[in-house]
């Protein structure tokens, strides 16, 4: 994806919002976020092993560990169109059923195809959709995952309220995202390779440095736990925390809709 492709007009009346650390017009940064992952979807399970070395398989697996699936659970994985989130729920719940929701169609059409590959077209959906505004029923879920997803959304307040709005009673809420609060004794290092390294690595993995530059920029454009926190609360989720884990480079986020 060229520096090109990625700058967008901008209206001077228009509201502003960030995409990475360039300023856009909110009506923009959808489309933006789609090019990213448009660009990146077949290689995106890879890009994520690469450049985590592996880890985020430990930090799916604690928010699958922490989410305690059931078999007759019904859980909406939003943001995570290329399954991982929801195929480990499967195997972990042995039975359930998963609506895997994204906004990016290439994302999902990955997650089909790993969905077919794996035994669980029967046990999964695919929905096209927006986070600020779910193609789902009200109180009509068990449970709501999002993997390092809602820092790409335009409105994050919006999308927890809809996490909020297709909960059932007693539902769970888990968001795994990245984290600024990295601790100060690896912050320079940990900044050092997100900056220098991550985008080479996206050039070379995928053929495309921008998006990967975008995703390291929206890392740190991303509200510290404390205060995602409190922005989970306001949404009227109860008994929320949170957990660090990989020294501050990302927080496993719960909540509860009692």
């Amino acid at each position: 994806m060229s520096n090109e492709s990625l700058s967008t007009k901008t209206s001077p009346d228009a509201t502003k919002t960030h995409f990475g650390f360039k300023d856009v017009d909110e009506q923009a940064k959808e489309g933006l976020v789609r090019e990213v992952f448009d660009s990146v979807a077949d290689r995106y399970d890879i890009m994520n092993d690469v450049m985590s070395m592996g880890v985020h398989r430990a930090w799916k697996n604690s928010l699958i560990n922490t989410l305690n699936p059931r078999p007759n659970m019904h859980l909406l994985d939003v943001a995570g169109g290329t399954g991982d989130i929801s195929f480990r729920f499967l195997e972990a719940a042995k039975g359930g059923f998963a609506s895997v929701c994204d906004i990016n169609a290439e994302m999902l059409r990955v997650g089909k195809r790993r969905a077919i590959e794996r035994g669980f077209s029967e046990s999964t959906e695919f929905i096209c959709g927006n986070a600020e505004s779910l193609p789902v029923p009200d109180k009509s879920v068990d449970a709501y995952t999002i993997a390092f997803g809602i820092r790409n959304v335009t409105h994050i307040d919006r999308a927890l309220a809809e996490a909020y709005r297709t909960l059932k009673p007693g539902g769970q809420f888990l968001c795994l995202e990245f984290s600024p609060a990295v601790i100060p004794l690896l912050k320079k290092a940990y900044e050092k390779y997100s900056f220098n390294i991550i985008p080479k690595m996206g050039e070379l993995i995928t053929k495309d440095r921008d998006s990967y530059q975008y995703l390291v920029e929206s890392i740190q454009k991303f509200p510290e736990p404390e205060r995602f926190k409190s922005m989970i609360d306001k949404a009227g989720f109860e008994r929320t925390s949170y957990r660090k884990m990989s020294a501050g480079v990302v927080a496993l986020h719960r909540g509860w809709r009692l």
